[in-house]
């Protein structure tokens, strides 16, 4: 086990240390000396009142760790990050258990941890672990998350996924993004058509489901991250499509336009006094 001390003694010894991307700006020290736009707070843990939103904290810690990315103690930094220390009682824990930490999230570095104390147990070592078994998919066949399912595979838009599978819209995207993480699917990139061929493999819908179609941007299986709203995902388009084609400008030819027709653009320039359409208007007229 490397000890935690002598390790973040040569971090902080490094000569590149000061040039860190967390350190403070001189200027102003509660921003980010590597981005005046990034708060120091990016790197640690959320101190706030209450609970922090999902996507406060996902953009929070995106910008901390683009920044981890370029910083010159990134390996020292991150080496340091999943040391450990043991307790009174024998158990082992990370040195530091919370933020981000040499381009790494907390999460991440609880993870590592679990698989080396795994492949300690097991005799092998970490890159041999095998992959953890997939979850227990007794989550996924409650009724609430099969409504959920059977009405993805009629309706296309979040109102009326929710209205038929008897919840409000919030309820039945919190379902949605459960139900892919049950199956094993990317939340950013999965698709619904995606998630409902994982439930028919999984048994959690029948064989012979129908799906009807989405259209060509597929809708997401996962709504936004803070559940509000349905989103689609854009299809893989090459650019040269997308680019905007030049518009080229006709020529007028002299002496196209005769004064008549000037005249007569003059007069349809000429703003007509609107009449509202009733059908009593329609009417007078007919008469």
């Amino acid at each position: 086990m490397t000890d935690p001390i002598a390790t973040r003694q040569q971090l902080v010894d490094d000569r590149h240390y000061k040039y860190r991307g967390c350190a403070p700006d001189p200027d102003s020290p509660s921003v980010s000396a590597a981005d005046p736009d990034v708060s120091l707070d990016a790197w640690g843990p959320y101190t706030g009142d209450g609970a922090e939103p999902q996507k406060e904290r996902i953009d929070r810690e995106k910008a901390a760790q683009q920044i981890c990315e370029r910083c010159p103690v990134l390996a020292l930094c991150r080496t340091y990050a999943n040391t450990t220390i043991i307790d009174a009682d024998g158990v082992e824990h990370l040195a530091e258990p919370e933020g981000v930490m040499g381009g790494e999230l907390a999460l991440t570095r609880h993870r590592a941890l679990i698989a080396r104390r795994h492949a300690e147990t097991t005799s092998t070592t970490p890159e041999a672990v095998a992959p953890q078994a997939p979850r227990n998919l007794a989550d996924a066949r409650t009724p609430q998350k099969v409504a959920v399912l059977r009405a993805l595979t009629v309706e296309l838009y979040d109102e009326r996924v929710a209205h038929r599978a008897g919840m409000d819209v919030r309820t039945s995207n919190w379902h949605r993004s459960a139900l892919c993480s049950l199956l094993g699917l990317n939340k950013e990139t999965a698709t619904r058509d995606e998630l409902l061929v994982a439930a028919v493999r999984q048994g959690l819908l029948p064989a012979d489901t129908r799906i009807v179609w989405d259209g060509f941007w597929p809708i997401a299986a996962a709504p936004t991250t803070d559940g509000s709203r349905q989103r689609r995902i854009a299809p893989d388009v090459p650019a040269a499509l997308l680019a905007p084609r030049p518009r080229t400008r006709r020529r007028r030819r002299p002496g196209n336009t005769t004064p008549a027709r000037r005249r007569l653009t003059a007069v349809r320039a000429v703003p007509q006094p609107r009449i509202p359409f009733t059908p009593s208007t329609v009417l007078e007229r007919a008469a």
